[in-house]
């Protein structure tokens, strides 16, 4: 056994048994919300159907259900974004790997679970989720305040929203 010998020592020691036991999430939420800011700085657009390749990131859409305002279809042009595919970019870089994979909303709630008090970090999933059935169709990074990360729709970049700019919340999700 090693002992320590000076007050500074002591105090490295008490730091290092603290923090063994504090959950891994309380270090990567923060990362989450600073990558986020970062990705929002690099005023990346709105792609239907971007960030779902093999590697999360940036990449072109696709028109498959597109139902967008903009006509036509501007997504298998455009490199960029869509909710999903920003939550998924963000997370893998936030926790060095692909965790939430290459689904969209529906796979990615499915891959989590549901937390009454959100942390900055969470996601924030908007549509109708029930114990039979899952519906959503939006995500973004709880940033709190109830302001979130997002990246919106067509025609838009990934900014900050308030999440009461939408009317079918369905709760915070932690993976």
């Amino acid at each position: 056994m090693r002992r320590w010998r000076s007050a500074a020592g002591v105090a490295v020691l008490v730091l290092v048994a603290a923090t063994a036991s504090v959950p891994l999430e309380l270090y990567v939420a923060p990362n989450i919300v600073r990558i986020a800011y970062e990705v929002e700085q690099r005023g990346i657009v709105y792609s239907w159907g971007g960030g779902h390749d093999a590697e999360p990131g940036p990449s072109a859409g696709t028109c498959k259900g597109y139902q967008g305002k903009i006509k036509p279809c501007p997504a298998a042009w455009t490199r960029g974004l869509d909710c999903s595919g920003f939550a998924r970019w963000v997370y893998a870089l936030a926790h060095g790997s692909d965790v939430l994979g290459p689904g969209n909303t529906n796979d990615h709630v499915r891959r989590m679970r549901r937390v009454a008090a959100a942390m900055p970090g969470d996601l924030v999933f908007f549509g109708k989720i029930t114990e039979k059935d899952v519906k959503t169709h939006h995500v973004g990074i709880y940033l709190g305040g109830g302001k979130m990360m997002d990246a919106p729709e067509t025609g838009a970049v990934v900014r900050v929203d308030d999440i009461a700019r939408r009317k079918d919340f369905a709760g915070f999700y932690r993976l």
